[in-house]
């Protein structure tokens, strides 16, 4: 049955006139062109994929590592975990610290601490020290995912969202597509230091993109990036030249007056706690309560495909590695078609209510029910996902032929992969002036509900089997999807309510 909240959004009519000012175009959102986003994008998301890399390609190594270090599943196991708990918290600092400084900088204090904790980790030899420093390498990682979400709100309106998140996916899609096999390929050859070897150098490059070509675009800083960035550090190699060719021609920042004119902005000291003013919301918390159960359900199944595959099929370092290749594929296909569903539904409502559409200009969504345009095409994608899940792992238990398993991993990394761009383009509707801490708020709750399944995963599986470990995973989905309806009923009306009381606060005189 279809879903339609215009009940819900027209028992607010009172709301929308007293918002009705706040609902007209802006100036243009983005001075940078098409491509120059893409691009942009495109250099956030190479590296944001640090990220998936340090956490994926560890995985197929687990039983080798475990086996050089004289520790359990259980407890080498609990690395990933300890990452997962870092990957949660540290964007909650670095994410804010970055919609009010500036991209750059929090890209240049993550790149310094993730290539260090890696350099180290080559040159330790027992559990306390990698467990200690998986941790600072997950915390120089993390953020980078929230970053390039916030880079995405900073150049794209929700009319072409979807297919920008698209972009900024392509790193945690490919990264858990080819890290387990390079992971394989390294540890089975090289010995599982090799792995730390490799993201510190592909850091060091990485690190030297971004210095060199992507642009500051975070707003409270170069406004839609028609102001020339007045520190060194938000500075490209490009800016950094038209900044000394005017200063040559004798024209100081100041002098240049009108849009054009560069604002000084300090380097704010990071409020860890903006992200817990958004778990605050009604909205917020329910979203990103769903989203850490898929990525619950997606780690159940990544972190135990070393123990259950090895132990049923025998396989090595390498071949463990080929097993994740289905997933990242399904992963990759959600990219290139999950972000156009989004926009194509979201114009299809827009059209309906005419609602007025533009890639140029933000428009104010506090009058438009953007969760019904996004969360609408999420549903089936759940139904499907969960019985594929369920069918996975009573497959896994029966001892099935791999093509069967490989067949249904391919489904289960499309669904939760487009279960998580269309939260996250909802996310980055929701906060758009604040998409890096929203995203870091996210993050919290969906690495917290990874965490904990990583740590329960074999210790489950062992306990109940397999197939009833995932038929349980399955049927939490499901039912968790409730909250999908919940938001496309009350998120309207909760989100005309928190505009108005910011208008009211905003309205106050300062203390």
């Amino acid at each position: 049955m279809a879903f339609n909240p215009e009940k819900s959004v027209d028992n607010d009519c009172k709301c929308e006139e007293q918002l009705i000012a706040t609902d007209s175009l802006v100036e243009v959102h983005s001075v940078f062109s098409p491509f120059q986003k893409k691009l942009i994008v495109l250099i956030a998301s190479t590296a944001a994929l640090l990220s998936p890399l340090a956490s994926n390609m560890y995985l197929p190594a687990l039983n080798l590592i475990a086996a050089d270090l004289h520790v359990s599943d259980t407890q080498i196991n609990f690395t990933v975990t300890s990452y997962l708990i870092f990957q949660a918290l540290s964007p909650m600092v670095i994410a804010g610290f970055s919609d009010n400084a500036g991209r750059r900088p929090a890209y240049i204090g993550c790149f310094v601490l993730f290539m260090g904790a890696n350099t180290a980790l080559t040159l330790q030899s027992n559990y306390l020290a990698l467990l200690i420093l998986r941790c600072f390498q997950s915390a120089g990682s993390s953020a980078m995912v929230a970053l390039c979400q916030g880079v995405v709100a900073d150049v794209a309106t929700a009319a072409d969202r979807g297919s920008y998140v698209a972009y900024a996916s392509v790193s945690t899609i490919l990264g858990p597509t080819i890290s387990p096999i390079l992971g394989g390929l390294l540890s089975q050859y090289f010995g599982w230091r090799a792995i730390f070897w490799f993201l510190a150098v592909f850091a060091t490059l990485i690190c030297a993109l971004v210095l060199l070509f992507l642009p500051e675009t975070c707003h409270k800083v170069v406004g839609n990036g028609n102001r020339l960035p007045s520190h060194l550090i938000h500075m490209t190699l490009f800016d950094w030249g038209q900044n000394k060719r005017r200063l040559d021609q004798g024209m100081g920042n100041e002098e240049v007056s009108g849009d054009s004119a560069t604002k000084k902005n300090s380097i704010v000291f990071p409020n860890p706690f903006a992200a817990l003013e958004i778990l605050s919301t009604k909205e917020a918390p329910l979203l990103m309560v769903f989203v850490g159960i898929v990525f619950g359900i997606h780690y159940l199944i990544l972190s135990t495909i070393p123990s259950q595959y090895g132990d049923i099929y025998g396989m090595n370092e390498f071949n463990l590695g080929l097993i994740y290749i289905p997933y990242g594929l399904g992963s990759i296909v959600s990219a290139f078609t999950t972000g156009k569903l989004a926009n194509w539904n979201y114009r299809r409502l827009a059209a309906q209510r005419h609602f007025p559409v533009s890639v140029e200009k933000e428009i104010s969504l506090t009058n438009f029910p953007i969760e019904q345009a996004r969360l609408e095409i999420a549903y089936p994608i759940l139904y499907f996902g969960g019985a594929a899940i369920a069918i996975y792992g009573w497959s896994l238990s029966l001892h099935l032929h791999l093509a069967g398993l490989l067949l249904l991993l391919f489904v289960i990394g499309y669904s939760v992969y487009a279960l998580y761009q269309i939260t996250a383009i909802l996310i980055i509707d929701i906060y758009p002036k604040n998409a890096a801490t929203a995203t870091a708020a996210n993050n919290l709750i969906r690495c917290s509900f990874a965490a904990a399944s990583t740590a329960c995963a074999v210790p489950l599986v062992i306990s109940v089997t397999a197939g009833w470990a995932y038929t349980m995973a399955a049927c939490t989905a499901i039912i968790m999807g409730l909250i999908l309806w919940i938001l496309m009923l009350f998120g309207p009306r909760w989100r005309r309510k928190l505009a108005l009381d910011n208008e009211f606060k905003a309205a106050l005189p300062a203390s």
